[in-house]
């Protein structure tokens, strides 16, 4: 099968073409290296040390044998986004390629707009392109388990049976994002389920939860095939953060009273996703929506797990919570399209944090302590949200 994956120097858009490709698939990636621009925008850097693309690919093709063909341009330029589609003629397009931070989306005005721009109007770049070229191809698309919130009811598989005065519907799950990056999550979502239903699009919408790790069996080949790691505050996910923090004998940060609870899953677990996925397409006209996570914690149950795993003292500081968010809710989700299919779950374990706490020991000589305090906020205390450029 040839693959198209988008945003394929990103911290999972890397890893998994290399998985697919190991698995025998014939692979592209696309990036405009733009996630890289946000470290030299923020001041910070990834954790381990990641080689430029090219240098990632020539290294694959030295360990592997295999070829990874890569584009260099912008989604949102759409003659780029023809031209590469028409060029390497993909059965399935694993869509990757968008700012995936809430916090990078609220720091004020112009990263509010950023955000969605990239990311809507380059999906929709994508989608026409399919569209025009050969409708045959299968998008996947990465969504996020925070499309949802956190409703008082259980989350279904995208999709919801309504019964409303006698009658009933099936209906899209309503959303409740939080942040204007989830935002542009669900205008996707609703953007590709009407490419699906009008043009008779085939796509797999992929929400998946909060993604921890930074190895995989293919990266862990060569040094050069490493894949970044982040604990900033704007782009750091949280069990990855705790594991740093163990290390440098910094308290654990959490946000509010830590009761808040999301779904989580290990990027071995996320690269695999996307094979099933990609091997067993959507049907022409289907609106394919998976929530791509293994498990759900607290914020507070994972800071527990970190400290019980860590050979050594570990304290807790829980600060004032910078986002708008619920922390007393009902969480329990539906996760069984990808089970069904063949995934068989890496489940957190002491195994995985001890492994993730000797990554972060080589490396903690890079970390920038001031940049794993949170600063932006959601709602300033006594005015809205900042706008200025």
């Amino acid at each position: 099968m040839r693959i198209l994956v988008l945003g394929g120097d990103g911290y999972l858009g890397w890893p998994t073409a290399l998985h697919l490709s190991d698995c025998g698939h014939d692979v592209a990636v696309a990036d405009n290296m733009a996630r890289r621009a946000y470290d030299h925008e923020m001041g910070v850097q990834s954790l381990v040390p990641i080689e430029p693309l090219q240098v990632r690919v020539d290294a694959w093709r030295e360990v592997s044998g295999k070829t990874i063909t890569s584009y260099y341009g912008d989604l949102v330029d759409a003659e780029f986004t023809y031209a590469m589609v028409r060029d390497f003629r993909p059965d399935t397009i694993v869509h990757f390629a968008e700012q995936r931070a809430a916090p990078y989306s609220m720091i004020d005005r112009k990263h509010a707009v950023y955000t969605q721009q990239n990311n809507v109007v380059g999906n929709l770049n994508v989608m026409f392109a399919i569209q025009e070229i050969d409708p045959e191809i299968h998008l996947v698309k990465l969504g996020t388990m925070g499309e949802y919130g956190t409703p008082n009811i259980d989350i279904e598989e995208g999709w919801l049976e309504v019964e409303h005065k006698g009658r009933k519907d099936r209906m899209l799950f309503p959303k409740k994002p939080g942040s204007f990056y989830h935002l542009s999550k669900v205008h996707d979502s609703h953007n590709i389920e009407f490419g699906c239903r009008i043009w008779g699009l085939r796509a797999t919408d992929l929400n998946q939860g909060v993604v921890y790790g930074q190895e995989t069996p293919q990266t862990k080949r060569d040094p050069r095939l490493a894949t970044r790691f982040d604990y900033d505050a704007i782009f750091g996910t949280v069990l990855n953060r705790f594991v740093i923090q163990a290390v440098l004998g910094h308290p654990l940060t959490v946000y509010g009273s830590g009761t808040q609870t999301r779904g989580i899953i290990d990027i071995r677990d996320t690269v695999e996703c996307i094979r099933l996925a990609s091997e067993n397409p959507a049907e022409r006209g289907e609106f394919r929506v998976f929530n791509q996570m293994t498990e759900s914690f607290s914020v507070e149950e994972i800071a527990k797990v970190v400290a019980n795993s860590y050979d050594g003292s570990v304290t807790v500081e829980h600060l004032d919570n910078p986002r708008v968010e619920q922390s007393e809710h009902y969480y329990n989700v539906v996760h069984t399209g990808l089970v069904e299919l063949g995934l068989e779950p890496h489940l957190l374990s002491n195994t995985l944090i001890e492994s993730l706490f000797g990554v972060a020991e080589s490396f903690k000589h890079r970390v920038d302590d001031a940049a794993m305090r949170p600063t932006v906020k959601w709602r300033e205390a006594s005015s809205p949200m900042r706008t200025g450029d």
